[in-house]
């Protein structure tokens, strides 16, 4: 998963796995063989545990052999923040630094990461008279999502689990949005009609018949439990619904608070932690209220390769997902820039695909600025969906990226005035808790109608993201006439940037191999001209 977890040596006892701390079990490894399988001792095993010896003691008739433990257990404890392994000698872990008796499933973003007992209580909801009946933004959410959750026991938790749900709903109710500013929306499942639209029937059922066992697996990574095709139909319904009641007026936007994923359901396979495709239903759902063309952001740090599969026939629906990317070695592996759809949806699909992981603010709101924007403003759409995963945020353990809460409140603001600010945005992915809570906080304060804050330090892409966006141009203005300028624009404006990053990345080099006055100066002379000058001496 890109984290690194300590090596620990394990050892059998009586049937159950133990862990051992490794400098444990460096320092009884010996020991505890002959422990296991009495032997006489022989002069190399004297040597080597000199330190078991009384030097001083000439009389060694009552000796008896050092009694060690039969195995020294090691205990762990997985970091509810971001799921990581830490030994249990240490009380903050090792990766996110967050406390292991951490408040952060009842406190959200707003307990200490670095004590238990962290007092909280002054946080007060800030609502000044807003009530939830006269909000504009609907939240969706049932506890009953929370069920969905794997069974089986392992060495450390899955990073697709309730708690997830918890620390967002925590923070929201920490910060009086959510009960206070916003209002709930009735959670209901979808039906097998409304999926049929969406998945093929074998796929329906698969997800159905997971409902009879305590446990299944339809990859390696994306689990069931007898709770989960029923958590499944709740988030794709309060998707549907959500998505029915903006598009009618009922309400100005929305937040889907819903478990498990969804974009990367395709229409005949769960895979990637995702069963159903809650954005392909959302927009499904928009169309039938009375959207024409929607819209579907995806910003998870993975490809969306269900959606795009849902959709790449279909001119109506416009997909643009942000991802890494890496030449297809980061996972699914889909989603290059040459990705635009088929059958005369050519262009309806569009791909920027990071190079590297830890892009940040500078990057997306680049791409959005230069690439999203324009496309998506010259689509025109109806309504507006935001896959919004937040694995790309500072922090996460499979992410691997650098966007801060205020980098996501930026982007929805910048896709708020599209469809007439009428927007929904469906969670995703993200598995460090801290990330995700406080950037869901930030994006839904941006959809009741607060500054995304404070501007981004500067407006310099990094040279890796510029390049993305530059091949992406290159590809998709093809399709979109409006990208031709802006692909010439750029080509001109940035070229001596780069150029100017090249020549001191060379100039850097040239430092480290071998100093200017050495290779140039009188000294390299004097060198050469002894050199030869022995050479011609010796013949």
């Amino acid at each position: 998963m890109g984290a690194g977890e300590l090596e620990t040596s394990r050892l059998t006892n009586a049937g159950a796995e133990n862990s051992l701390h490794k400098q444990a079990d460096q320092a009884t490894d010996a020991p505890l063989k002959r422990a296991r399988q009495p032997r006489e001792l022989t002069f190399q095993d004297m040597y080597q545990n000199q330190d078991l010896f009384d030097d001083d003691d000439d009389d060694d008739d009552d000796w008896e052999p050092l009694e060690l433990p039969k195995f020294v257990e090691v205990t762990k404890w997985c970091c509810k923040n971001c799921t990581m392994v830490n030994l249990d000698d240490v009380v903050h872990c090792d990766i996110c630094g967050e406390h292991q008796d951490s408040k952060i499933l009842s406190h959200g973003f707003f307990a200490s990461p670095f004590a238990e007992d962290e007092d909280t209580a002054e946080v007060q909801p800030n609502i000044k008279g807003l009530r939830a009946a006269n909000s504009c933004t609907a939240i969706g959410f049932d506890e009953r999502m929370l069920l969905h959750a794997e069974v089986e026991m392992k060495s450390h938790l899955h990073p697709e689990r309730p708690d997830r749900l918890q620390a967002i709903a925590a923070s929201l109710a920490r910060a009086g949005i959510f009960p206070g500013r916003c209002y709930s929306i009735s959670a209901r499942e979808i039906t097998e009609e409304e999926l049929i639209s969406v998945h093929s029937w074998e796929h329906i059922e698969s997800v159905e018949v997971t409902s009879d066992s305590t446990s299944s697996y339809f990859t390696s990574d994306t689990y069931a439990n007898e709770h989960s095709a029923r958590a499944a139909r709740l988030a794709a319904g309060i998707c549907a619904d959500l998505a029915s009641t903006i598009v009618s007026g009922r309400a100005k936007n929305g937040f889907a608070l819903v478990r498990p994923p969804g974009h990367h359901a395709g229409v005949s396979h769960a895979m990637g932690f995702c069963l159903h495709n809650n954005a392909a239903v959302a927009a499904l759902a928009a169309q039938a209220a009375g959207a024409r063309k929607v819209l579907i952001l995806d910003w998870d740090v993975h490809h969306g390769n269900g959606t795009q599969e849902i959709f790449e026939k279909n001119k109506s629906v416009l997909y643009i997902s942000l991802h890494r990317h890496e030449g297809g070695k980061f996972y699914p592996g889909t989603g290059a820039a040459d990705e635009v759809g088929s059958m005369g949806a050519e262009g309806y699909c569009v791909n920027i695909p990071w190079g590297r992981g830890g892009v940040g603010d500078n990057d997306y709101i680049f791409a959005f600025q230069n690439v999203v924007l324009p496309i998506a403003s010259e689509f025109a759409p109806d309504f507006t969906i935001i896959s919004a995963g937040f694995d790309a945020a500072r922090g996460d353990p499979l992410g691997c990226c650098d966007v801060t809460p205020s980098g996501y409140a930026k982007m929805t603001h910048m896709l708020n005035a599209l469809s007439g600010g009428k927007l929904l945005v469906i969670l995703e992915g993200g598995y460090n808790l801290r990330s995700i809570s406080s950037s869901a906080t930030a994006v839904i304060k941006v959809l009741l109608g607060e500054s995304p804050g404070c501007e981004l330090e500067n407006g310099f892409p990094s040279n890796a993201g510029l390049q993305t966006v530059l091949e992406v141009l290159k590809v998709q203005m093809n399709y979109w006439p409006s990208l031709g300028p802006i692909f010439i624009n750029l080509q001109s404006q940035w070229r001596p940037y780069c150029l100017g990053k090249k020549r001191k990345q060379i100039k850097k080099k040239r430092r480290v191999q071998a100093p200017m006055w050495w290779r140039w100066g009188r000294k390299s002379f004097l060198f050469h001209f002894l050199n030869g000058h022995l050479r011609v001496k010796s013949k």
